[in-house]
C-alpha cells in the first residue's frame, strides 16, 4: 500500500479509537494531582505511540503547537508507518488538562482525522465561535447578529421562547458582557471553565445536554475539532479567526490562509469525509469518565464517521498492568 491509498475510513476507524483509549488510559493516573503538565504529557507520549502503530502516512495539522514550542505532536509531525493513506489528523491528546489536575467535569481526548487537504490548518489563535445542533435550517442563526438577536431566531426556529434556549459559554472575563446580554433574554446558559470540544458537541445532543446553542471565542484548533465532530453527528457552526498581534496574522499566513476576516462554516473547516474519536478522561456529561477498579481499568469511547453518521459508544475494559 502506498500513500495514494483511498481514505478508508470504516477501517481507519477502530484504530482512532484505540488511540483516544491509549491517551486517556495513560492520563488516568495524573487525575486530581494538580499537574496539568505531566497528565498532558502523558496523554501526548500514549497518542503519539498508537498512532505511529496505524498504517497511515500522517501529518498533524492541528496538534500541541508549533515545532519550537511542542516536543511531541506538533503542527506539522509525521506520524504513522507511512504505508497508507495520506491524512490530517487534528488532535487535543487532553482536551481539560485544568479539568483533569482538579478531576472536574468533562476532560476529554481528542482526535480526528480525514483525506489530506481537508481538515484547515488553523493557526494557534483565537476563535470567535457559534454552534448550534442539528434540524435547524442554515442561517438560522449568523454571526452577524447580536447574542440576542441569536437567541431570538433559534428560540423561534425551536417553535418556544427565549426561556426555552440554554446557551454554553466558556466563562472568561472576555464574555462577561456576552453572558450579561443573554441572560437580559430570558435564556439560560451554562458556563464552563474549560473545554469547549465538549461544549460545542453538546449541542448536536440537546435533547440529552439541555443546551441548545455555543457562542464565544476559544482556541482555534480547537474549532476545528469541534467541526469534525459536527459533521459526523449534524448541527452547524461557524468560526472567525481573532488576531491579537502582527505575530498572529503571520502564523495564519504561514498556515495558507489569506483572507483574515473570512467566517467558516463547518464544511469550510472540514472539506471532506471524517473520522472523530473522544475518550471520556473525567466524569462528564458527554462520556463517561475512566473508572478504575482493583485490577482492572474501563473507558468509554464516542466513535464517529461522517461518510454514514453513524455514532458509537464503544466500553473498554481490561486488566491494569
Amino acid at each position: 500500500m502506498t500513500n495514494q491509498a483511498e481514505f478508508q475510513d470504516r477501517l481507519l476507524s477502530l484504530g482512532l479509537a484505540r488511540v483516544s483509549e491509549a491517551a486517556a488510559i495513560a492520563s488516568a493516573a495524573l487525575i486530581g494531582r494538580g499537574d496539568e503538565k505531566a497528565a498532558d504529557q502523558a496523554a501526548v507520549n500514549a497518542m503519539r505511540e498508537q498512532l505511529n502503530l496505524l498504517d497511515i502516512a500522517g501529518t498533524v495539522v492541528i496538534g500541541e503547537g508549533e515545532r519550537d514550542e511542542a516536543p511531541m505532536l506538533y503542527i506539522g509531525e509525521k506520524v504513522g508507518t507511512g504505508n497508507g493513506p495520506a491524512v490530517d489528523i487534528a488532535l487535543d491528546p487532553l482536551e481539560g488538562t485544568t479539568l483533569t489536575a482538579k478531576d472536574m467535569p468533562n476532560a476529554l481526548t481528542v482526535i480526528a482525522m480525514a483525506p489530506e487537504g481537508t481538515l484547515l490548518h488553523a493557526p494557534d489563535v483565537y476563535m470567535d465561535k457559534l454552534a448550534i445542533g442539528p434540524g435547524y435550517g442554515v442561517g438560522t442563526v449568523t454571526m452577524a447578529m447580536s447574542p440576542t438577536e441569536r437567541v431570538l431566531a433559534l428560540a423561534k426556529a425551536k417553535g418556544g421562547t427565549a426561556r426555552d434556549i440554554t446557551v454554553c459559554i466558556l466563562e472568561r472575563p472576555r464574555h462577561e458582557a456576552m453572558i450579561d446580554e443573554v441572560r437580559r433574554t430570558g435564556a439560560a446558559i451554562r458556563l464552563i471553565t474549560d473545554g469547549d470540544v465538549a461544549g460545542i458537541i453538546h449541542c448536536a445532543e440537546a435533547a440529552v445536554t439541555g443546551i441548545d446553542m455555543y457562542m464565544g471565542s476559544g482556541g482555534a484548533p480547537e474549532g476545528v475539532l469541534a467541526a469534525a465532530a459536527l459533521k459526523c453527528m449534524g448541527g452547524q457552526i461557524y468560526g472567525q479567526l481573532l488576531f491579537r498581534t502582527d505575530d498572529e496574522r503571520a502564523r495564519a499566513r504561514r498556515a495558507g490562509i489569506t483572507d483574515l476576516n473570512r467566517i467558516y462554516t463547518r464544511d469550510d473547516l472540514v472539506t471532506g469525509d471524517v473520522i472523530f474519536a473522544a475518550t471520556g478522561v473525567t466524569q462528564g456529561s458527554i462520556l463517561q469518565g475512566i473508572r478504575q477498579e482493583p485490577g482492572w481499568i474501563e473507558t468509554e469511547t464516542i466513535l464517529m464517521r461522517s461518510k454514514t453518521g453513524s455514532v458509537r459508544r464503544m466500553k473498554y475494559r481490561a486488566p491494569v498492568r
